[in-house]
C-alpha cells in the first residue's frame, strides 16, 4: 500500500491530498529514510512524521486489504514514544 494511502486509511491524516503534500515536503521518514507519497509501506515499517504539532513515530502493525471502520483504524499501527 502507498504511504499516503496508509496515512489516510489509518486516519493519522484526514485526507490523502494532505498526506501526499506532507510526504512530498520531505516531512515523512520510513525506516530512517525520507519517503515520498508513492513509497510502499509494509508490516513492521517504522514511520516518523514531522508535523507542526510535533513528531509522531509509529510502527505499522498491519496493512488492510479492504475498507475498515474508524474503530479498526487504530489497530493498524502502534505509537512509539519519543525518548
Amino acid at each position: 500500500m502507498r504511504l499516503d494511502q496508509f496515512l489516510k486509511v489509518s486516519r493519522i491524516i484526514k485526507r490523502r491530498s494532505i498526506a501526499k503534500a506532507i510526504c512530498d515536503g520531505n516531512r515523512v521518514m520510513v525506516n530512517d529514510h525520507i519517503a515520498k507519497a508513492a513509497k510502499e509501506v509494509h508490516e513492521g515499517d517504522t514511520i516518523r512524521l514531522s508535523m507542526d504539532s510535533g513528531i509522531l513515530t509509529f510502527q505499522v502493525i498491519s496493512i488492510p486489504n479492504r475498507s475498515i471502520s474508524i474503530a479498526e483504524a487504530s489497530s493498524l499501527y502502534k505509537v512509539i514514544p519519543e525518548t
